[in-house]
């Protein structure tokens, strides 16, 4: 679900019945003239989010933590709850992590060393979570992930195609995996990525075993040992 935030950034309508459409008249292709309101209403936002960024004092060089050569008090911490506001200051701080970077597609608040329950995802579209919670868990899963916080150590960890998430920045809840596309699933991986970090949880804690012990190897386009449900040569034949 795109944001309003996001919708009015990209300053024009896109016609396509987008749920928090910011323009008025609403769905009208190529429209960018603003509903009123929300034009009051992100005036009064911007300067509050102004404000905040002085209160909350975040440091604008702030970076992802390698583990590996870093200390990182927060990787391994249950994070702080946050007020939606502070959330989305702190979310538009992730996503210009993510977007210099440039080689990620899920961020959360401790990796870059903020105790804050925030994560962000970019892979359909830009997603703010602000505390969120897994509510429901569907159709287990193998899926090999890496992790900006240990660089070039991936494995392989069980996660689940389907989820619903509780956040405090949307009103109803979240499903991500609901697709069949590899994309959804990789949305719904990296959502749950990103909220075990929110937990304390790293990827290294969720390793399973995939040790595969058989007189026959799979061919390349049979389904994977793993459990994956993708074909071998696309899945751990590139291990």
């Amino acid at each position: 679900m795109l944001s309003r935030e996001f919708l009015t950034e990209r300053g024009y309508c896109c016609g396509h019945g987008c749920l928090m459409c910011p323009y008025e008249p609403k769905h009208t292709k190529d429209n960018t003239i603003l509903n009123h309101n929300y034009q009051q209403k992100r005036t009064d936002e911007m300067e509050w989010k102004r404000k905040a960024l002085l209160d909350f004092k975040i440091d604008y060089n702030y970076k992802v933590i390698n583990c590996f050569k870093e200390d990182n008090p927060l990787i391994q911490k249950t994070l702080r709850r946050v007020t939606v506001e502070e959330g989305e200051t702190i979310a538009t701080k992730l996503f210009q992590i993510l977007n210099e970077r440039g080689d990620g597609i899920g961020l959360a608040a401790n990796q870059v060393g903020i105790d804050a329950s925030v994560a962000v995802v970019n892979v359909k579209e830009p997603i703010i979570l602000i505390n969120p919670k897994i509510v429901k868990k569907e159709e287990e899963t193998r899926y090999y992930e890496g992790c900006l916080s240990y660089p070039k150590k991936g494995c392989h960890t069980k996660r689940y195609k389907i989820v619903e998430v509780e956040v405090d920045n949307y009103e109803s809840n979240l499903t991500f995996g609901a697709g069949d596309t590899e994309v959804d699933l990789l949305e719904s991986v990296c959502v749950q990525h990103e909220i075990d970090h929110l937990n304390g949880m790293r990827i290294l804690d969720r390793v399973v075993d995939t040790t595969y012990r058989a007189e026959k190897k799979p061919g390349r386009n049979e389904p994977c040992h793993c459990g994956s449900e993708r074909k071998y040569k696309k899945c751990c034949l590139r291990k």
